[in-house]
């Protein structure tokens, strides 16, 4: 047998059952007889996700491990099973349904999981994230089975360190942490918004190749402010309106602290669909003392840098010869036209601020001006430029005559025939980005787009939509998904184990993702490269990351790699079956 730990008691055997894992699965005092133990033994490895292979387990496996019965007869390689997964996901049409048994497949099979998602991640990863599981966020409480992160609530105010060694891994290299506030563009979903930090970090092992053991989702419940919530029998959260202010500082305070106390000060925190009244104040409040990374912000921003400064490969010239126009001056909008006019600055050599005259942006009340100061929010009025006032977006693109149009507002179809029709009319091939998700908050559908352009739209979207055939030529929609920079970024941190996330780091991501966009990829309309090479991307990716890590100082695992690609490939999570003695 694997191992145990019995004594005899009257001649009963007791005692706790250590796995091949040495992991104690019985009580110590728990009686049992030795089948029993036989029993647990193999229990335990079926029940177990991480090491249970299903039918994949061999005739020695079986008998070493008293398996023998436990399992129909035959035994089917990994790839057959994946192949019988696949079958059955793909039955299902609505995509709730689908992502429940994916979750499903997590909880039992973890390896299966996901090789199943790198082996189909571009017919997957709309299932396991954007759009789907916006919807199961939204309907978390109902579908709700057993718990797959960590949940601080304010009842837990002045305990969390005592919280956070709840969890059974010790040794995590990654946070994924929410609040619940602004999950997608669905609002306020509070507890529910769980299905963001689980979904993220299913990404980080699946694209990024980050341990799953290394990764903790959590979400920190201080209430939430929808009303449907509060009145849901079934909401999973606390019933009560949002704390604020004092109270809800001091518990992200004491959060992070406790992070740091537990997990040391190379666990990266990755901040998740916060609020825009807090995402900002919490980046900057930590960002110099804490290793801390904000997706919506610094995330986002790399991608669409990455996905600009591809198009320029079409439309021809540096950044700084084009003009920006955002539509949306929230967390995500001002994030981007802040990595923006930085990468400006540094191209050409110019201060921020003179970099970033070159972004405009339009909120609810018009186009971002002067004469608004007085009621401009801190963060917006560093892009408010001497003009006169412009009340919608229509009148900004004809005033403004921008290059590239870029949407992250939440408002779906907020770019009409007209406002693309009138880019279509000032470029010959107009950037329109339209970011904001799930697919019904999309300030415009690809199709939208190449037809109101005629075809000429270099089209970027953070939801995915179907190719599109206008006049005999087919176009492939790009999609600006965070997935393609957040994986990466992780792992560069990681393997480098830097002390601190900088915006040269941020930059160097959004560098090297754009640096794998070929001029293949250029001529089918693609801004990014396929989804298929992922894992070579975040591999890249990494390499960047650390690499500016290790040339500012920040890096701690020393020495140096000679080769950072090949050092993080092989650092990256694999989810081949192990074979067990």
């Amino acid at each position: 047998m694997a191992g145990s730990t019995e004594r005899i008691n009257n001649g009963v055997v007791t005692g706790g059952v250590e796995d091949a894992y040495g992991e104690d699965r019985a009580t110590e005092d728990q009686p049992v007889t030795p089948w029993a133990v036989c029993i647990a033994s193999g229990h335990s490895l079926l029940r177990d996700p991480r090491h249970n292979k299903g039918l994949s387990f061999t005739e020695k496996e079986r008998d070493a491990h008293y398996l023998r019965g436990l399992l129909p007869p035959v035994v089917l390689s990994q790839d057959l099973q994946e192949k019988r997964l696949l079958q059955n996901v793909r039955q299902f049409e609505v995509p709730l349904q689908r992502y429940m048994a994916l979750m499903d497949l997590q909880e039992r099979n973890e390896r299966l999981f996901y090789k199943l998602l790198i082996d189909n991640v571009e017919e997957l990863l709309p299932v396991v994230y954007t759009p789907t599981v916006g919807e199961a966020c939204q309907k978390y409480g109902s579908i709700f089975r057993r718990p797959q992160g960590l949940y601080i609530s304010l009842k837990e105010k002045g305990r969390i360190l005592e919280v956070l060694r709840n969890w059974p891994e010790k040794s995590i290299q990654v946070i994924v942490v929410t609040d619940g506030e602004r999950i997608l563009g669905l609002g306020d979903l509070g507890c529910q918004g769980m299905g963001i930090p689980v979904g993220k970090l299913a990404l980080y092992t699946a694209l990024g190749g980050v341990r799953p053991s290394a990764c903790l989702p959590i979400t920190i419940d201080v209430g939430t402010n929808n009303e449907d919530l509060l009145k849901d029998e079934f909401y999973i959260g606390l019933k009560q309106r949002r704390a604020t202010g004092q109270e809800y500082s001091e518990l992200l305070d004491e959060f992070m602290t406790a992070v740091r106390q537990n997990y040391g000060q190379k666990v990266l925190v990755q901040f998740e669909d916060f609020a825009n009244h807090n995402a900002f104040t919490l980046l900057e409040k930590y960002r110099e003392n804490h290793l801390v990374f904000n997706d919506d912000i610094q995330g986002t921003a790399a991608v669409v840098l990455a996905g600009l400064i591809a198009s320029l490969k079409s439309v021809g010239g540096t950044l700084a010869d084009h003009t920006f126009l955002f539509f949306g001056a929230g967390e995500a909008g001002t994030g981007i036209a802040e990595l923006v006019a930085l990468e400006i600055s540094r191209q050409a050599k110019v201060s921020v601020e003179e970099a970033r005259k070159k972004i405009w942006l339009v909120d609810s009340k018009g186009l971002i001006v002067t004469s608004r100061n007085d009621t401009l929010q801190p963060f917006k009025k560093r892009y408010a430029h001497e003009h006169e006032p412009v009340k919608d977006l229509l009148g900004a693109v004809k005033a403004i005559r921008p290059t590239a149009l870029i949407g992250s507002a939440g408002v779906g179809r907020s770019f009409t025939k007209e406002v693309i029709e009138a880019m279509s009319s000032i470029n010959e091939r107009p950037i329109i980005l339209a970011l904001s998700n799930p697919t019904s908050q999309s300030e415009c559908t690809a199709e939208q787009a190449y037809t109101w352009s005629q075809g000429r739209a270099i089209f970027g979207s953070g939801s995915p939509f179907d190719p599109v055939k206008y006049n005999d030529k087919l176009f492939v929609p790009a999609q600006a998904n965070n997935a393609y920079i957040f994986p990466g970024f992780g792992l560069g941190v990681v393997i480098s184990e830097a002390v601190r996330v900088t915006d040269d780091m941020v930059l160097a991501a959004a560098e090297g993702l754009a640096d794998q966009v070929t001029p293949e990829h250029i001529d089918k309309g693609l801004i990014y490269p396929p989804f298929s090479i992922i894992r070579k991307i975040s591999a890249s990716i990494a390499a960047r990351v650390a690499a500016k890590a290790y040339d500012l100082g920040l890096a701690s695992q020393l020495p140096r790699p000679k080769d950072l690609v090949k050092y993080a490939e092989s650092c990256m999570y694999t989810p081949v079956y192990r074979s067990y003695r």
